[in-house]
């Protein structure tokens, strides 16, 4: 990965200890934004202040003007950048998230690909994509609707990808481990059914049963790369809650590239602030507000 060229005159840039400058702030936003997208205007410099002082105190440097410096070193771009971002993106996610959608996709996404697919017989090959996967939270509730279904009468094998940017938030994805909290909006016998409680009491600790982590895999993947290493016949993307910190044109770019990984007929559900891609990527059919088709 090429390191950018930034206008930066670093002499100006120290300020006291432990601070943001301007400076560096103007240039990691501008670092941030090339790379992964996402835009961080004035009002968020001391947000990333203080999200950094853990990763400076971590790498033992006395100020992040330091750091920004060691960024900036071509020694040390490429490993560090990947802990930049993992500072900067958010990782809000919940189990049943926005629950309509999965609703949706119970109740009208999976008949209607099952008789495109000529759901007289066993379907093969399902293929689910969770696009901003974060902690698995959203690939495990996919994965739970499409058992449940398989056991109430389904016939279809699917699989399920989840991508995500941040590596911390994948490893806490693949091994499925969350606190019993997070179980809250799971109705009953489905928590039931596909979390194992710890038996150690003093671990209030959950975990998604072996037969539906075999179901899902997850991968790092970056929205802004100009190809996507996933299949081109996904019959559901759900990519929420993310496209909001993207300008129109990345928008468009982004969008444009899920829906290329599309079979016809398959959806696109994106987040509840998010039902405006459809005015900026021709082509797309709205099936409700927050529901594409292509």
């Amino acid at each position: 990965m090429p390191q950018p060229q930034l206008e930066v005159r670093w002499a100006e840039t120290f300020d006291s200890f432990g601070s943001l400058s301007e400076p560096h702030f103007r240039a990691l936003s501008q670092l941030i934004e090339a790379q992964v997208g996402i835009k961080l205007p004035p009002a968020k410099r001391f947000m990333l202040e203080g999200r950094l002082q853990k990763r400076v105190r971590a790498l033992g440097l006395s100020s992040i003007g330091e750091y920004v410096d060691a960024l900036f070193h071509e020694d040390q771009f490429e490993d560090e950048l990947v802990h930049l971002i993992d500072v900067v993106t958010t990782n809000k996610t919940d189990f049943f998230r926005e629950p309509a959608h999965f609703d949706f996709l119970r109740h009208t996404a999976i008949p209607e690909l099952m008789k495109l697919r000529g759901g007289a017989g066993r379907v093969h090959g399902l293929k689910l994509w969770s696009a901003a996967a974060s902690t698995g939270m959203e690939a495990y509730t996919m994965a739970i609707v499409l058992d449940d279904m398989v056991r109430s009468g389904l016939r279809a094998e699917f699989r399920i990808l989840g991508t995500d940017i941040s590596n911390p938030v994948l490893r806490m994805a693949q091994k499925a481990i969350y606190d019993i909290e997070a179980l809250t909006p799971v109705p009953e016998p489905l928590a039931k059914r596909y979390f194992l409680r710890s038996r150690d009491p003093s671990r209030a600790e959950c975990r998604v049963v072996p037969e539906l982590r075999s179901r899902v895999n997850f991968q790092r993947m970056n929205l802004m790369d100009a190809t996507y290493p996933v299949d081109r016949d996904v019959d559901v993307i759900f990519c929420r809650n993310v496209l909001i910190y993207f300008d129109k044109p990345t928008q468009r770019k982004v969008v444009t590239r899920l829906c290329s990984h599309l079979r016809p007929g398959g959806f696109l559900l994106v987040g509840h602030s998010e039902s405006m891609v459809q005015s900026i990527v021709p082509g797309l059919k709205q099936v409700r507000p927050t529901i594409f088709t292509v």
